[in-house]
């Protein structure tokens, strides 16, 4: 019977990206653990195939072709102890920066440790014999997928990044003897961009949006540079509250992404271009494009949205200088996302008394010039449905996304901004988790800080939290209520005052809008202020369903038919359908 290609998906992936990046030479050393993979390159022409008994000479003649010919070679041993004869050749290939890569075939790694013969630990390598080192695991669904392409895509791109060198695939085998597979099946390839390569064509149709994460505030130069990109292609900027651009194409798409009825397409775009770090927005999750081009400097695969194809190592400003044409003024994409946005604004209801009805009333209350920081989750959340002024300068501790340091961290921009005010909207366990840093003796009066004290961590009673099923019993030992106080009127206002803040509170809308307009003065005072607002959880979780359910078609009444009757897992799939 003929052989073709191993039935185990994580070796086609492999091989099929090692055809994709331009690879060919493989020398093979004799093994079981690793037949899966050398069968699958042996009977496909495209490789050239050279064998060798000895692993330490298989090295040492890796480094022999991939000198001689500047191309990648790649190296296949079994079990045990076959990768330790690599070392001395590895070493040699890093000190020179030869591409070679050693693919060593192993068991499931769960077995290290527990005397089972041939099962070695790879798991750490020397520092001087591979700059990356990565487990490609047996593929078993569509997420084990997507990770066995972004590491050996992450590998691949190694031998020849930063003037190139050794790197190691341990590949994980279950000795699946079926090699009847005549059709390599694709995997999606992934390249880094340099700035001194060919950069690929902007597809000539479709939606085209930047999407910024977490990101320094734009000098005006980069503002300029993505604003003539924009101009160029018809693009929007898809922002949060942490994005910090503030050009002529901004966009914040939380209000419209998160509507459960409403199908999206209009917005959603085609070809995404990723700039920045993480960004608290989950909303955007619903935005899914077509592709991804990640630009960043660090030129690592970051692949929030499962879609990347391209990584733009390089300053974000060459990029879109790159891209930009004197093409006259364009912004159909951008009045349709805003004509929506206006649309959705306009539908809002009244809101009961929580943060997004607060955040509604209030965006605009901001002073110019201010510095604003948010809590994670709830406060992001609802924060980033309004927009806010444009001379506010946004912020929230989204990189290790922990509620731990939120009020130290407004505290310290204070600090570095003694001119600036400088607010922050917290809930209570942010709050009280980080209140000891108001007892600093360097907390000067530019500070205001609004607490949303609902008893608990609301977020958990959002009707779309998987804790919300349990109800009361959630606010046990998963949403944590009854804390700190458990709301008490006289706890943070002794507390502050006794620190010398100034204290306001309210527990309804029109406590708060008696207080709000001294909270939010652009006058400077002698003193810091905690504003303590009462909130109830169930009228914050409402307000979030309220608001997610102001706009419907018939795609997104689809979308959510699917998830009453079929499932969450299966809301995906309608979407694709609608799609095409």
């Amino acid at each position: 019977m003929d052989k073709f290609y191993s039935a185990e998906r994580n070796v086609q992936i492999l091989v099929a990206l090692l055809k994709a990046h331009g690879i060919r030479y493989v020398i093979a050393s004799p093994g079981t653990t690793n037949i899966n993979f050398v069968a699958s390159v042996q009977n496909d022409a495209y490789f050239k195939v050279f064998s060798s008994v000895d692993e330490r000479s298989a090295a040492y003649l890796a480094c022999g072709i991939a000198s001689q010919s500047g191309e990648p070679v790649v190296l296949s041993c079994t079990g045990a102890t076959a990768s330790r004869n690599y070392i001395s050749g590895l070493t040699e290939a890093h000190y020179r920066k030869l591409p070679v890569l050693a693919v060593t075939s192993t068991q499931n790694p769960i077995k290290v440790g527990h005397l089972v013969p041939q099962v070695i630990d790879r798991s750490l390598q020397q520092a001087d014999t591979v700059h990356e080192s990565i487990l490609l695991n047996m593929v078993r669904n569509a997420d084990e997928e997507w990770d066995c392409e972004i590491k050996a895509n992450k590998a691949l791109l190694a031998l020849r990044r930063h003037g190139g060198g050794p790197v190691h695939i341990n590949l994980e085998t279950g000795y699946n003897q079926d090699f009847s597979l005549r059709e390599l099946p694709p995997a999606r390839v992934i390249r880094r961009i340099m700035p001194h390569d060919d950069f690929p064509a902007l597809p000539e149709q479709g939606k085209i949006a930047i999407f910024v994460g977490a990101h320094q505030p734009f000098s005006k130069e980069l503002t300029a540079a993505v604003d003539a990109f924009c101009t160029s292609h018809d693009a929007v900027v898809m922002c949060d509250v942490t994005s910090g651009y503030h050009g002529a194409y901004e966009f914040h798409p939380a209000l419209l992404a998160s509507q459960f009825n409403w199908g999206k397409e209009p917005i959603r775009p085609n070809l995404m271009i990723h700039i920045g770090e993480v960004s608290g927005d989950y909303s955007m999750d619903n935005l899914v494009p077509d592709v991804v081009w990640r630009v960043n400097p660090d030129g690592e695969l970051r692949d929030r949205f499962k879609r990347l194809t391209y990584v733009f190592e390089m300053e974000e400003i060459t990029f879109f200088k790159h891209y930009s044409q004197n093409t006259g003024k364009q912004h159909a994409y951008l009045d349709t996302c805003l004509n929506y946005h206006q649309q959705a604004l306009a539908a809002l209801p009244d809101f009961p008394f929580s943060n997004v009805w607060i955040a509604r009333n209030c965006a605009t209350r901001i002073p110019d010039g201010a510095i604003f920081h948010v809590g994670i989750l709830n406060s992001l959340r609802c924060w980033s449905y309004f927009d806010l002024p444009q001379g506010v300068t946004t912020a929230c501790n989204v990189g290790g996304f922990g509620i731990d340091g939120d009020v130290s961290t407004l505290i310290g921009a204070s600090l570095a901004c003694p001119d600036k005010l400088c607010f922050a909207v917290v809930g209570d366990l942010a709050f009280f988790y980080d209140m000891n840093v108001l007892g600093n003796r360097h907390v000067a009066s530019n500070v205001r800080i609004m607490l949303v004290n609902n008893g608990r961590g609301t977020e958990f009673h959002n009707s779309d939290h998987p804790a919300s099923r349990f109800g009361e019993d959630g606010d046990k030992f998963m949403a944590a209520a009854g804390h700190f106080g458990n709301k008490s009127p006289e706890l943070v206002k002794h507390y502050a005052q006794d620190l010398g803040f100034e204290y306001l509170s309210a527990g309804n809308k029109e406590e708060f809008l008696a207080s709000c307009d001294t909270f939010f003065s652009p006058e400077p005072k002698d003193r810091p202020v905690v504003f303590e607002v009462f909130t109830d959880s169930d009228d914050e979780s409402d307000a979030i369903r309220l608001l997610r359910t102001t706009l419907a078609d018939s795609t997104g009444s689809l979308k959510q038919l699917a998830r009453n009757v079929l499932g969450d897992k299966l809301t995906s799939k309608i979407g694709q359908i609608i799609r095409k």
